[in-house]
């Protein structure tokens, strides 16, 4: 399988991400799920959303433990064992506890998949596609969100009300057996992890499988190259994070702010209390899902676009620059508009207010990830996304 199809497959792994983080969006603005958990507090709501905050953490911090120590293809399967068990607990949830340690056990796991499959789909991909290839990871975040908000909605017209949140929670299920499986059979290994673990015949194997589109003398040449180069790092092997502040102080910590600005946006605010957001405009029930539907494809088709045809030809930085300060001038006008018609029945007015939400998610494009580690050397790259994640 060449690499853009691997990568097409892997992205499973960030999809989930974007699904069980975009379902919250809906499961907890239907009346039935409310009604079920017998009126949870605003306090117990908010925790729905910040214990999968912590257990993403969990899940990233994990990943930089164990990600080399397994290897990519082992600690991705693990994930999809512990996100199985997770979506399941929540599908089948009685009680708030119950929802909640699922919604605990689903962080995790799909925190140390989003900080594995782009490091794995950096090691797979050629030079001149890191950029189309790593980016496909954060289109499954973005399609992900966008599938999971109109399931919700769809989910919503159901009779039986436990069927509105349950069958969407439930969806989500079988794509970790799926990826397990994929990982078990096909998927190949990361073959510069398996030249520094020392399994270079393996690791060809692996080369010449991923790099179909290159004649066989242009394979061994080109992973040899590839081989000199890992060996090169491994005699200047950087061991500790202190060594990377003390030798790449400026680049670590443009990794690690390019990741916090991303996240200071207040993206995830939107992304889960959207829907609470839409309520304040004395938007209806039914409406509010679909408006959440729409702000999932948008997100979807801006980052497949930037991905496909800005990340690599306009560059990375320019990208960041130009999203950041858009950002800032949206987040401006949505908090105005919001301010100013949320009490109002001026209907023309709640629409801007809307715009500013979808303007905002439109603008909120994913280079960082690649930003961050490009140009490094591949040991140093994964210590860098590891120390952003």
């Amino acid at each position: 399988m060449p690499a853009f199809g691997i990568a097409l497959f892997a992205a499973i792994g960030t999809f989930l991400f974007g699904f069980d983080t975009g379902i919250a969006t809906t499961t907890i603005a239907h009346q039935s799920w409310i009604t079920y958990m017998d009126k949870p507090s605003k306090a117990l709501t908010g925790a729905v959303v910040a214990v999968y905050i912590a257990g993403k953490a969990g899940g990233a911090l994990t990943q930089t433990v164990l990600g080399d120590k397994l290897g990519r293809i082992r600690f991705m399967q693990m994930m999809c064992i512990i996100v199985t068990i997770g979506t399941t607990v929540q599908t089948a949830a009685t009680n708030m506890n119950m929802f909640l340690a699922g919604r605990v056990l689903a962080g995790f796991a799909v925190g140390g998949l989003v900080g594995t499959v782009p490091i794995y789909l950096s090691e797979i991909s050629a030079p001149h596609q890191r950029g189309l290839i790593g980016g496909i990871s954060g289109c499954g975040i973005s399609f992900g969100t966008m599938v999971s908000n109109w399931v919700g909605m769809a989910c919503g017209y159901a009779s039986y009300g436990a069927v509105q949140w349950r069958l969407p929670l439930a969806i989500q299920i079988p794509w970790g057996i799926i990826l397990f499986i994929g990982l078990s059979t096909f998927m190949p290994d990361s073959p510069r992890q398996l030249i520094r673990k020392g399994h270079v015949d393996r690791a060809r194997v692996e080369f010449i499988k991923i790099r179909r589109d290159l004649h066989s003398t242009e394979a061994q040449e080109e992973f040899a190259l590839m081989h000199a180069q890992i060996e090169y790092e491994m005699e200047r092997e950087i061991k500790s994070y202190k060594d990377i502040f003390r030798l790449f102080h400026r680049r670590a910590m443009v990794s690690i702010a390019v990741q916090t600005m991303t996240s200071l946006t207040g993206v995830n605010v939107i992304q889960y209390y959207q829907t609470i957001l839409y309520k304040s405009l004395g938007i209806s029930s039914e409406m509010i899902l679909v408006l959440a539907g729409i702000y999932g494809t948008f997100a979807f088709l801006s980052n497949a676009l930037t991905t496909r045809f800005l990340t690599d030809q306009w560059g990375r930085r320019k990208m960041i620059l130009t999203g950041l300060s858009g950002i800032v001038l949206i987040e401006i006008y949505a908090a105005v508009m919001q301010l100013k018609f949320q009490n109002s029945n001026n209907k023309v007015g709640k629409g801007f207010a809307v715009l500013g939400i979808y303007l905002f998610v439109i603008t909120y494009c994913k280079p960082p990830r690649a930003f961050r580690t490009r140009g490094a050397r591949t040991r140093s790259r994964i210590h860098l996304t590891d120390m952003s994640v």
